[in-house]
C-alpha cells in the first residue's frame, strides 16, 4: 500500500460523510450562496424584471443616497434601532432579575413571557392594530377614565414609530429574558449572600455582581438584537405599511418595494448590501469594544 493511501475504512467514512452532507451543501449553495453572489452582481447593474440589463457601476448606490425616500428609510431604521435595542434589553433584564429563585411560579411566568416570541407575527399585528386603533383598547379605556381620546397612534406622524417600537418590544423581549434568566441562575448564590452580609443592597448587588457576571449574555443578546433591529420589516409592514407618509418605512421595506413593487432588482440589491454593510460595521464595533466591558473570567 502506498504511504499516502488512506485506509479503506477512512475512504468509506469520507464517502458516507459526503453523501450525508451533500444535500445540505447543495441546498446551501443553491438557496444561499448563489443568491448572495448574484445580488452583489445585480447591485452594479440596471436589472429590470423585463428589458435590457446594463452595467452601471456605482450608479445604483448614488441613486439611493440621493433618493429622499431612501434617506428617510435609513433614518427610520436608525431611530428604530436606537429606541428598540435599549428598551428590549432593559425590559428583558428587569424581568429576568425579578423572576429570581424566590418567585413562585417562575417557570410558568417564563412560558407566558416567551409566548409572544413564538406567536405568528401576523396574529400579533392584528391584535395590536385593534389595541391602537381609534375606539380600540387604549382609546376606549382612556376616554372612559378621563373623557379624552388617545392619539391615532398608527395614523399620526410622530406616534407611529413609537407604536411600532412598543409592539416590537412586546413581541421580542421574551427571548432575551430567557437568556438573561439562565445567566442569572448560573451566578453562584454564595457571592450574592456574601454581598448581602457585607451590607450591599439590591442595586449594588445588581451593578457590582449580577451585571458583570451576565456580561457575556448581555453581549450576545445585544449583538443579536442589534442585527435583527436593522432588518425590521414585518412589524411596520403589517401595522402601518410604512405610513403615515414615510414615517415608518424602514430599509428592508424600501428594498422590498424596489424589488417586488417596481421590479428594479439592481436598486433593491444595492439597498440590501447597504443594510449588510451597516450591520457588519456596527457588529464589528461591538466585537472590538467587548474587551472593555465583557467579563469572561467568571
Amino acid at each position: 500500500m502506498h504511504a499516502d493511501a488512506k485506509p479503506p475504512r477512512l475512504r468509506r467514512d469520507g464517502r458516507a460523510a459526503a453523501l450525508f452532507a451533500g444535500p445540505s451543501l447543495l441546498g446551501l449553495t443553491v438557496f444561499t450562496l448563489f443568491p448572495i453572489v448574484l445580488s452583489l452582481v445585480m447591485a452594479f447593474f440596471r436589472w429590470p424584471a423585463v428589458g435590457e440589463r446594463a452595467f452601471t457601476g456605482l450608479d445604483n448606490f448614488t441613486t439611493l443616497f440621493t433618493d429622499p425616500v431612501f434617506r428617510r428609510s435609513l433614518f427610520n431604521t436608525l431611530l428604530f434601532v436606537v429606541l428598540y435595542l435599549p428598551l428590549n434589553l432593559i425590559v428583558s433584564v428587569g424581568l429576568a432579575v425579578w423572576m429570581g429563585p424566590r418567585i413562585r411560579g417562575r417557570k410558568a411566568l417564563r412560558v407566558v413571557f416567551f409566548l409572544p416570541v413564538v406567536t405568528p407575527m401576523v396574529a400579533n399585528a392584528v391584535v395590536w392594530r385593534m389595541i391602537y386603533q381609534p375606539n380600540g383598547l387604549i382609546d376606549g379605556s382612556l376616554y372612559a377614565a378621563t373623557g379624552v381620546h388617545a392619539p391615532n397612534f398608527l395614523g399620526e406622524q410622530g406616534w407611529a414609530m413609537f407604536a411600532v417600537v412598543a409592539m416590537s418590544v412586546w413581541q421580542g423581549f421574551g427571548y432575551n429574558m430567557l437568556v438573561f434568566s439562565a445567566a442569572l441562575d448560573a451566578i453562584p448564590r454564595h457571592l450574592l449572600e456574601a454581598a448581602q452580609i457585607d451590607g450591599a443592597g439590591p442595586w449594588r448587588q445588581f451593578f457590582r455582581i449580577m451585571l458583570p457576571m451576565i456580561s457575556p449574555a448581555l453581549f450576545f443578546a445585544s449583538t443579536m438584537t442589534l442585527i435583527t433591529s436593522f432588518q425590521v420589516f414585518t412589524q411596520p409592514f403589517l401595522l402601518t405599511a410604512g405610513g403615515p407618509g414615510n414615517d415608518t418605512e424602514t430599509l428592508m421595506m424600501f428594498v422590498f418595494d424596489k424589488g417586488f413593487s417596481i421590479y428594479q432588482f439592481g436598486l433593491a440589491s444595492a439597498g440590501a448590501w447597504i443594510v449588510f454593510v451597516l450591520i457588519l460595521g456596527v457588529t464589528a464595533v461591538q466585537f472590538a469594544g467587548q474587551r472593555r466591558w465583557v467579563n469572561y473570567d467568571v
